[in-house]
């Protein structure tokens, strides 16, 4: 319950999805030891920053373009941050062959670096050769809240193209409260489990009371375990940390390839620095012009139309449970909706090992989780077979679970709070009331009836943050910096595609490279298009033309 979700959560579902069918085809899937699932970023309790889709009313919000542009920081590095800025890490063995790790600091609070420090968790993995060394390649999977360490050893490191990781240094630091840099925890696993089992579909002011006490609950467990690092998990700080870290590495531009979230701590990145700013990658692009609740309307509208996009597919299978041949997308989200509807009157058995059953929020973050990567389509028809003709809810949770990245022992990473934390802090929230939600409901319904008023309800979640919003919407337009590509997937879920065009019409130096297609993201995903384009990029420093279009 909260803003944007992105990455790791492909990266997670696609994971499942080669577990539970070994015969499809998936590119690179990650491994992940955290999760029994797999590997990236945290919805209906964590969905509000990530969308696509047709115009909608949102006359409360601001429109892109009216939002004030980030502005520079001053060139010169401020003598109090000197000492930084010169650290020299020392590297060890992580654990992991070939991956080597380091811890860097960096002040808490930039305005009063004398306050303390924070400390980062950075790995590598040396480029392999042949041909000269290029630098480091700077990698972040999203979220917010997603580990970027995790995310390189089980990931980049060994399955980006082999051309990239043989001139590049391939990086990955934690952000500021994730993983394993000072991670912020809200709730423990038991709570957790009760908090994502929460109705987001309120029908009455005594379930809505209910959702209100859960989202208080969670921030104050924030707030109390918290309580300075909670005020400095900001974008901004953190793209502050990637600065030192790309000083730290020897390296004098930063060269980077973001997803999903982590496009949006790349832009800022280019915002602050942007002499500094080299060859970055934004895949799945977040437009920064956009206000909170603008951000949850349309990446619900994202969600709705990887929906339909699903609808489309199960109906021309035999196993579809939703509809057969012929069957309208309409049609299709309404047998869903009845079928969630029966299971908030009653939860299905799911044959967990803790006691859990399938709840209507659950089965619903499943099949959320299954709209990020259409490799995990199969899974999730032969899990909603499972559900509504045999009253098993066990495949609807494993993929639930896997969204959250909950432990079969019932353990959570705290991809779930640093999610929040994040969010909360960056933007005001969509709504500070019941009666708000309650007022946006129809914009929501509108654009999808499915997942609408579950993601109106879930954007409910900041209002009770313990901490003010420190930052706003705004426009980046990095004018100065070199070229940067900013790629945008048509039928993206989490984020839409009229998002990575709204980037791209910001920064002064964008190239749009749109992939048509389904899923979250577009790079290591099947396209050779938008592969062999981006490793040109990244080797040669030739960016591929403004508007170019893949399948």
């Amino acid at each position: 319950m909260s803003l944007i979700r992105a990455t790791a959560c492909a990266q997670s579902v696609r994971a499942v999805a080669h577990r539970y069918a070994p015969g499809m085809h998936t590119r690179r899937t990650p491994r992940r030891t955290r999760t029994a699932a797999a590997l990236f970023t945290a919805a209906a309790l964590s969905l509000a920053g990530c969308s696509s889709g047709t115009s909608t009313s949102t006359a409360s919000s601001p429109v892109a373009g009216a939002a004030a542009a980030l502005a520079p920081l001053p060139g010169p590095t401020p003598a109090a941050l000197a000492g930084y800025y010169a650290q020299e890490p020392a590297w060890r063995d992580c654990g992991v062959p070939e991956f080597q790790c380091a811890t860097v600091k960096a002040p808490l609070d930039y305005a009063e670096p004398s306050a303390g420090d924070v400390r980062l968790a950075v790995a590598r993995k040396k480029a392999t050769g042949p041909g000269k060394r290029l630098g480091s390649l700077l990698v972040n999977p999203g979220g917010p809240g997603g580990s970027a360490v995790d995310y390189l050893q089980m990931y980049a490191g060994i399955g980006y193209p082999e051309e990239v990781r043989a001139r590049y240094d391939m990086v990955a630091v934690d952000p500021r409260g994730v993983a394993r840099s000072e991670p912020v925890e809200c709730l423990d696993g038991r709570a957790m489990d009760a908090y994502t089992r929460t109705d987001t579909t309120p029908d009455d002011e005594k379930e809505t009371e209910a959702l209100v006490s859960a989202y208080r609950t969670f921030a104050e467990g924030c707030g109390a375990k918290a309580p300075k690092l909670l005020r400095h998990v900001s974008t901004v700080e953190t793209a502050r940390d990637m600065d030192i870290v790309r000083a730290v590495l020897g390296d004098e531009k930063l060269t980077y390839v973001g997803a999903s979230y982590g496009t949006l701590l790349g832009a800022t990145y280019a915002g602050l620095f942007p002499e500094r700013t080299g060859r970055l990658v934004l895949d799945g692009a977040m437009d920064p012009s956009l206000s909170a609740r603008r951000l949850n309307l349309e990446q619900t509208e994202g969600f709705a139309t990887a929906f339909t996009a699903f609808a489309k597919d199960c109906v021309r299978r035999s196993d579809c449970p939703l509809g057969g041949k012929g069957t309208s997308p309409e049609r299709v989200g309404e047998n869903l909706k009845t079928f969630f509807g029966k299971l908030d009157a009653r939860p299905l058995p799911a044959g967990d090992a803790d006691g859990r059953e399938l709840t209507e929020s659950l089965a619903t973050m499943g099949v959320i989780a299954a709209m990020y990567d259409e490799a995990a389509w199969q899974r999730l028809r032969e899990a909603l077979t499972s559900a509504m003709k045999e009253n098993d809810g066990a495949g609807l949770l494993v993929l639930s679970d896997s969204y959250y990245e909950r432990e079969a022992g019932g353990a959570y990473s705290n991809l779930m709070s640093a999610n929040a934390a994040v969010n909360c802090l960056d933007l005001p929230p969509a709504f500070e009331a019941p009666e708000q939600v309650r007022e946006a409901l129809p914009d929501f319904e509108k654009a999808s009836p499915v997942f609408g008023e579950g993601l109106a309800w879930a954007a409910l979640n900041c209002a009770y943050w313990p901490v003010r919003a420190t930052g706003e919407a705004r426009r980046i337009e990095a004018k100065g910096a070199a070229p940067i590509v900013v790629v945008g997937t048509t039928r993206d879920p989490a984020t839409p595609y009229r998002w990575a065009k709204g980037l791209a019409g910001q920064l002064s130096s964008a190239r749009l490279l749109t992939y048509d297609g389904d899923g979250h993201t577009a790079y290591g995903r099947g396209s050779s298009c938008i592969d062999s384009a981006i490793n040109t990029y990244l080797i040669d420093g030739t960016p591929p033309a403004d508007g170019k279009r893949c399948s």
